[in-house]
């Protein structure tokens, strides 16, 4: 069984697969996926410290085909009590990769990347696995991590609707990020909206499987 880096992989034939429980091992995720295709790879991030995976995984199938009757024939199906959440892991970043990238603040330490991603994939598509900065020391949560959607509109309304919500009984900040190599220059111009409207790669259909 083939295991290794996302990065690595072919994206589009990629799911990723959330709301894991403990037991789940990657050769019974293996085997569940396989009743939909050939399964090339299966990768369960895991917990440096403890060994135990983070609620959350990817299956790269043999084709993308494959991949999309999956996330029609696997989402909510119950394994251990507890109903997947499959979507596809990415699509083309070339299109994605709007600006439309979202810095979320005050987070609580047991807010992971699964919950981020669990709790901001309501508002549209997100276009790459969120991140929770952590410090390489202790691997702990800094308290803030960011949000990549495909498209303005699903970041403008995660923004309108989580800005000052509770997430595990903090209240947190979410507006958009700083540029990179920038500490004036946020992401959301006109200029990136402009950009993003006129780039015909991407038309926007937010799923609602969450």
């Amino acid at each position: 069984m083939a295991t290794g880096p996302v990065e690595q992989r072919n994206q589009d034939a990629t799911c990723y697969v959330g709301n894991l429980d403990e037991q789940l091992t990657e050769e019974l995720l293996w085997e569940m996926m396989l009743q939909a295709g050939p399964v090339s790879n299966v990768h369960l991030p895991r917990d440096k410290v403890t060994g135990s995976h983070q609620g959350y995984g990817f299956v790269e199938f043999r084709s993308e085909e494959d991949a999309d009757y999956a996330l029609k024939v696997m989402n909510m199906v119950k394994l251990f009590g507890k109903p997947l959440r499959v979507n596809k892991a990415s699509q083309d970043r070339r299109a994605v990769e709007v600006g439309a990238n979202l810095f979320v603040g005050g987070l609580d330490g047991d807010v992971d990347e699964k919950l981020l991603y669990d709790t901001f994939s309501a508002f549209g598509t997100i276009s790459e696995t969120p991140k929770v900065m952590r410090d390489p020391d202790t691997g702990g949560s800094k308290g803030y991590g960011f949000v990549s959607y495909d498209s303005f509109e699903a970041s403008d309304l995660a923004i309108e609707c989580m800005h000052g919500q509770f997430l595990c009984n903090k209240q947190v900040q979410v507006g958009y990020a700083f540029k990179r190599d920038s500490k004036t220059e946020r992401h959301g111009s006109q200029a990136e909206r402009l950009l993003a409207a006129n780039n015909p790669n991407n038309a926007v259909q937010p799923h609602t499987m969450f």
